[in-house]
C-alpha cells in the first residue's frame, strides 16, 4: 500500500509538471524512475488486453496491464491537475520567476541523474545527445499557429500533445501552444465542460499513448543508451524555455507567452534571492528522489 501511495505522489508531480508550459511530466517520470515501467505498462494495452476485457476477466486484465500501477500514477496526475496544479498556475501567472526557478533547478539536476544512467558514452550516444538538444531548442523558434476547433485537428492535438507529455524534456502544454490550441483545449473546453471537444481530445490522447508507447518501448529495449541520450538532450534543450529571468516581448491574442528576451539577475532583490533559493530547492528535490530510489533498490 505504501508503494502505491508513493506512486500516487509521483503521479501528482507529473500532473503538476504537465500543466506548466515548458515542463514535461515525462521528465518527472524519468527522474523518479518509473518511466520505463510506465511505457511498458501502456504498451501492454494490446489485442490480448482487449480480449481479456471482452471476456470480462477483469483480474487477469489488471495484472496483465499492471493496472494498479497505472491507476496510482494517473490517479495522482488527475488529482494534481484539479487541485495542487491550480496553485502552480497561480504562481506561474503572478510569480513566474519563482516557479520557473524551481523547475529550472529540478530540470538542471535531472540532466546529471538521467545522463549517468547511460552505460556507454560513444559517438552514437554523443550524437544522439546533440540531436536531442537541437530538436528541443528548435521549438523556441517556432511561431504558434492560430486556434483551430476542427475536430480532426483536435484529435491530432490529442495525439501530439500526449506524446509530448510522456517524452522527457518536451512539454505537451508547450506543444499545444505551438499548435494554437492550448487555451481552447486546456482552459476553455475544461471551463465550459465542452463534451465534444474534450472527448475527441481524450480519444486522440488515448490513441497517441497506445501508438507512441509501443514505439518508445521498442526503441528503449533495443537502443537504451541512445534513447536516454536523446531524452537527456531534450531535457537540456528545455532549459532555455524555463530560464527564470526572461521578459515577454511578444504574445498572441490569448496572452499566451511565446516570445521572450532572456536576461539575468543583475541585482540581489528579494525576488531574485527567492528565485536562487528555489533553484537550490529544485536541485535538492531531485537529489532526494534519486537517493530514495537507490535506498528502495537496496
Amino acid at each position: 500500500m505504501n508503494n502505491y501511495f508513493i506512486l500516487f505522489l509521483k503521479g501528482m508531480a507529473m500532473g503538476i509538471a504537465n500543466v506548466i508550459p515548458g515542463v514535461s511530466g515525462g521528465t518527472i517520470a524519468l527522474i523518479t524512475e518509473i518511466y520505463e515501467k510506465l511505457i511498458n505498462s501502456l504498451k501492454s494495452f494490446d489485442k490480448k488486453a482487449l480480449s481479456l476485457i471482452l471476456k470480462l476477466k477483469i483480474k487477469e486484465f489488471i495484472n496483465y496491464v499492471d493496472g494498479y500501477f497505472l491507476l496510482s500514477v494517473f490517479g495522482g496526475s488527475l488529482v494534481s491537475v484539479f487541485s495542487i496544479a491550480n496553485l502552480f498556475k497561480y504562481l506561474f501567472n503572478y510569480h513566474p520567476t519563482i516557479i520557473w526557478a524551481f523547475f529550472f533547478g529540478l530540470i538542471l539536476a535531472s540532466i546529471y541523474f538521467v545522463g549517468k544512467r547511460i552505460d556507454s558514452w560513444n559517438n552514437v550516444t554523443i550524437t544522439s545527445l546533440i540531436v536531442g538538444t537541437i530538436l528541443a531548442l528548435s521549438l523556441n523558434f517556432m511561431t504558434p499557429a492560430n486556434e483551430n476547433s476542427n475536430l480532426f485537428f483536435v484529435f491530432i492535438c490529442g495525439i501530439v500533445g500526449i506524446s509530448g507529455m510522456i517524452l522527457p524534456g518536451l512539454s505537451g502544454s508547450f506543444i499545444l501552444i505551438l499548435m494554437g490550441n492550448y487555451e481552447l483545449l486546456m482552459v476553455t473546453a475544461v471551463a465550459n465542460f465542452d463534451i465534444i471537444l474534450l472527448t475527441i481530445f481524450f480519444l486522440g490522447s488515448i490513441f497517441g499513448l497506445m501508438l507512441f508507447s509501443n514505439i518508445l518501448a521498442w526503441i528503449f529495449n533495443n537502443y537504451k543508451d541512445a534513447t536516454l541520450a536523446v531524452l537527456t538532450g531534450f531535457i537540456i534543450g528545455s532549459l532555455s524555455v524555463i530560464w527564470p529571468w526572461k521578459k515577454l516581448i511578444e504574445s498572441n491574442s490569448s496572452s499566451l507567452i511565446y516570445s521572450y528576451k532572456w536576461t539575468y539577475p543583475n541585482q540581489l532583490n528579494s525576488e531574485n534571492i527567492i528565485a536562487l533559493f528555489m533553484i537550490i530547492i529544485g536541485i535538492i528535490f531531485v537529489y532526494s528522489l534519486e537517493r530514495s530510489a537507490i535506498n528502495q533498490r537496496k
